[in-house]
């Protein structure tokens, strides 16, 4: 892939990532059982560029997502909240995915990214309330994150598996690692 590939292949997925996160903002979530809770669709390119990019190009499309995500449709606070949450969730994939696939899937690394995305958040929460008691919410949001990581991961594993063009990225990056 050449350069120019590489970087039309970033701006894609970051361009993608940050349309469906402003299309699931402007979405209210149905469940009362875990306000706030979300299904983070923007995720699923998360998953897409962990498995067809470097760990280097793959922080570039997240940043890119958080901070147009961000000065397109939330605030200050939107961005401490999302940053955290992006950061831990992406450093846990990360690490996660690094165990090899025949030890965890594509789905459990969405799983492990949902729940530390809530842990994230909820370090924010609990910062600017200044109190601990937030993180009693943690189990709430870690059964819907690991709902939500689940039905994540089962999207792009199928993407993955059946969009011709990101199977070739995805070989392109096996056989360069």
């Amino acid at each position: 892939m050449t350069k120019n590939q590489l970087n039309a292949y970033i701006a894609l997925l970051a361009a993608q990532a940050v349309i469906i996160s402003l299309f699931e903002n402007a979405i209210p979530f149905p469940f009362a059982v875990a306000p706030g809770a979300k299904l983070g669709l923007a995720n699923i390119i998360t998953c897409m560029a962990l498995y067809t990019l470097s760990t280097k190009d793959t922080v570039k499309v997240v940043t890119i997502r958080l901070i147009l995500a961000t000065l397109l449709g939330g605030t200050i606070s939107t961005f401490m909240y999302s940053a955290a949450g992006i950061v831990l969730s992406f450093l846990g994939m990360w690490l996660v995915k690094k165990l090899g696939p025949e030890r965890v899937s594509l789905i459990g690394v969405s799983a492990t990214g949902a729940i530390l995305h809530n842990v994230g958040q909820l370090i924010v929460a609990s910062w600017v309330a200044q109190t601990w008691s937030v993180l009693l919410y943690l189990p709430v949001l870690s059964f819907a994150g690991i709902l939500a990581g689940i039905a994540i991961g089962i999207v792009a594993n199928y993407l993955l598996n059946h969009v011709e063009k990101l199977q070739r990225y995805r070989y392109l990056r096996e056989t360069n690692e």
